[in-house]
């Protein structure tokens, strides 16, 4: 009786079976497949491969970039990137779970959940902290546990039996840099000066509104508000997806009025505010670019050559240490956890629901740390905050 195989069904050295695809079928995403010692039960694994292509050629099975073995890691993976659930994440939440996915991925992406054990968790993370440094490892760790949960809610592992839960990850000392007001007065002023007048305002924004350098770069015209005779921006957070309203000074609302009168174009209400400097050749020549929105990159870039031209090569601060300022400033003024929570658009406290029913934003709870935020910049002004060494020991009688 003849032995009937399955498509794409390959023997080496005669008993080790492999389902291999084709280079069309390769381009869809799918890999070869070790099936184990030829048999019934290689068989049946190679039927399976053979039926999820047959779907996803006809359509019927989304195309995800790289097909894995059903039920495994990088298969729950795929799954839940088709969920509504995914999609209401933030971009910023999605990045950070494709970041730590590409060290799970190469390792695990094709293991079952289950079969994967603490000693090739412990492995992999300490491989990861050698190869990559504690931050990157921590980052791919919390994805990994963060995802076993949603393997978990699959029914492809026991729920609250995470094995890297027994792992303790390496902790990395948090920033604690700060601006000065007449630091960032220097920068803005800089900025403006050598025609980056985009790059000034997004500086002014981010230390008068307390907002992270993404949210700064991309108010829009309909998010501008006014309070009296302030202005303020009122928007969600990129990262959090919380509200957040920023109320700026008077003269931070002349330069954005000024640069915005500048621009040769009118804004739509929902592009973003604050473009790049552009270029137009000189009599040297030169390729003409035109002035767009900032993107992360071109805000790094452009705010380190203005630091490094106020501040010299030695100074390592960044922008995002504007938002640690100001909540440092509104401390020292004797702001209370919630108008720094209220002006910040975060939880500070462990309970975040809570924190989110019993403190939602308010223009008043935002004045308020911008009046401690005045208080504490004056006291943090008048105090030098330098510690001398204090000699101790037996006088001589």
């Amino acid at each position: 009786m003849a032995d009937e195989r399955p498509p794409h069904y390959v023997l080496r050295k005669g008993k080790y079976a492999y389902w291999m695809p084709t280079p069309t079928m390769r381009a869809m995403g799918f890999q070869a497949v070790a099936l184990g010692i030829h048999g019934p039960e290689a068989k049946a694994l190679a039927y399976q491969w053979e039926a999820r292509y047959q779907s996803a050629r006809k359509g019927n099975e989304p195309v995800t970039g790289q097909f894995y073995p059903l039920n495994s890691v990088g298969d729950g993976f795929a799954r839940f990137k088709r969920s509504n659930e995914w999609k209401r994440k933030p971009p910023r939440t999605q990045e950070d779970w494709e970041r730590g996915w590409k060290y799970i991925e190469p390792v695990f992406g094709g293991d079952a959940p289950g079969k994967i054990t603490f000693e090739l968790l412990d492995r992999w993370y300490a491989r990861l902290c050698d190869l990559k440094g504690d931050g990157e490892a921590g980052r791919a760790m919390k994805t990994w546990r963060a995802l076993y949960k949603v393997l978990a809610a699959f029914k492809l592992c026991a729920l609250g039996q995470d094995p890297s839960l027994s792992i303790r990850k390496r902790s990395i000392a948090g920033r604690t840099q700060t601006w000065r007001e007449y630091e960032i007065i220097r920068l803005v002023k800089d900025a403006w000066r050598n025609g980056y007048c985009g790059l000034a305002c997004i500086i002014a924004v981010a230390w008068d509104t307390g907002f992270s350098p993404v949210d700064a770069r991309t108010v829009t015209p309909s998010q501008a508000v006014t309070s009296g005779k302030d202005m303020a921006f009122a928007r969600d957070r990129t990262k959090s997806s919380e509200s957040a309203i920023g109320t700026t000074s008077a003269r931070t609302q002349r330069l954005v009025e000024a640069y915005i009168q500048s621009l040769p174009y009118d804004l739509h209400d929902d592009a973003p505010i604050f473009r790049t400097k552009g270029y137009a050749p000189t009599a040297k020549g030169g390729r003409p670019r035109n002035s767009v929105p900032y993107t992360k990159d071109t805000l790094v870039s452009d705010f380190a050559a203005t630091r490094l031209r106020v501040f010299g090569p030695d100074e390592k601060r960044k922008l995002q240490d504007a938002r640690r300022s100001g909540a440092v400033e509104a401390n020292a003024g004797g702001a209370s956890v919630e108008t720094i929570s209220a002006k910040m658009a975060n939880s500070i406290d462990q309970n975040k629901k809570l924190q989110q029913t019993y403190m939602p934003v308010n223009i008043a709870a935002v004045r308020a740390a911008d009046d401690a935020r005045r208080i504490g910049r004056k006291k943090l002004g008048e105090e030098q905050n330098q510690l001398k060494k204090l000699k101790l020991g037996r006088r001589e009688s």
